[in-house]
Order: structure tokens, then C-alpha cells, then sequence
């Protein structure tokens, strides 16, 4: 059996932190951490949370490269873990079962945690 790690929830989880702190970056200059209701809100439909979050992210991206720095340099770490994280071919529309959920925020957790690391300066 394979780990949490390896399931499409916990991939999920990682997208949303990933998408979350793009936007972020761009808005303050900053990593910020999504609120929990956010997250919660996310486990009951990841595809359109993170559908929406995607349609939204080229300006982010790209005022998050403009401002230099530390904050472009993760700009181009966050958006290429975006593109990994994004499944490929038809994704499930449907909620997550409460095993699941605990998959995704474990995901959203371990990925914002990799970010705070990398980027202490830049996270909130």
C-alpha cells in the first residue's frame, strides 16, 4: 500500500499551497498561509478551488517576478510546482471523503511548510 504521499488528495493539498502562495507572493511580497476556513472550504471541491485559483495566476506570477529579488526567485520554484502538481488527464469533481480530506491538508501543510522553509524572509 503506498503512503498518504503518494495519493491524488494529498497532491490536491500541495496544488492548493502552491497556487495560495503564488498569489500571495504577488499581493504583499509575502508567503502567506491560507486561513483554515480556506483550506476546509478547498477539501469540499479541490478541482474548482484549484481551477479557480489557476485561472487567476499569470498576473500574480508575473508581478511576483517583477518585484525582484527573493520574491522572483520563488516565483519561479512555486510556479513550476504548480505545473508538476497539476494533475494530468481528467480530475474528479467530486468532494473529498473525511480520510481524504485529512490527505489534502496534510499536502497543504507539508508544501506551505517547504515553502517557509526555503523562503523564511518571505513567509508569513
Amino acid at each position: 500500500m503506498g503512503s498518504v504521499e503518494d495519493g491524488k488528495p494529498y497532491r490536491w493539498g500541495g496544488l492548493f499551497a502552491a497556487l495560495g502562495a503564488m498569489r500571495a507572493l504577488a499581493k504583499g511580497g509575502r508567503i502567506e498561509e491560507a486561513a483554515a476556513r480556506e483550506v476546509a472550504a478547498a477539501t469540499s471541491n479541490p478541482y474548482n478551488e484549484c481551477r479557480r485559483l489557476l485561472r487567476e495566476i499569470g498576473e500574480p506570477f508575473f508581478l511576483a517576478r517583477e518585484r525582484g529579488g527573493s520574491a522572483a526567485d520563488a516565483a519561479l520554484v512555486i510556479m513550476d510546482d504548480i505545473a508538476r502538481l497539476t494533475p494530468a488527464g481528467r480530475a474528479s469533481r467530486d468532494g473529498l471523503a473525511p480520510e481524504e480530506a485529512k490527505a489534502f491538508v496534510q499536502g497543504y501543510e507539508a508544501r506551505f511548510a517547504a515553502y517557509r522553509k526555503a523562503w523564511e524572509s518571505l513567509a508569513g
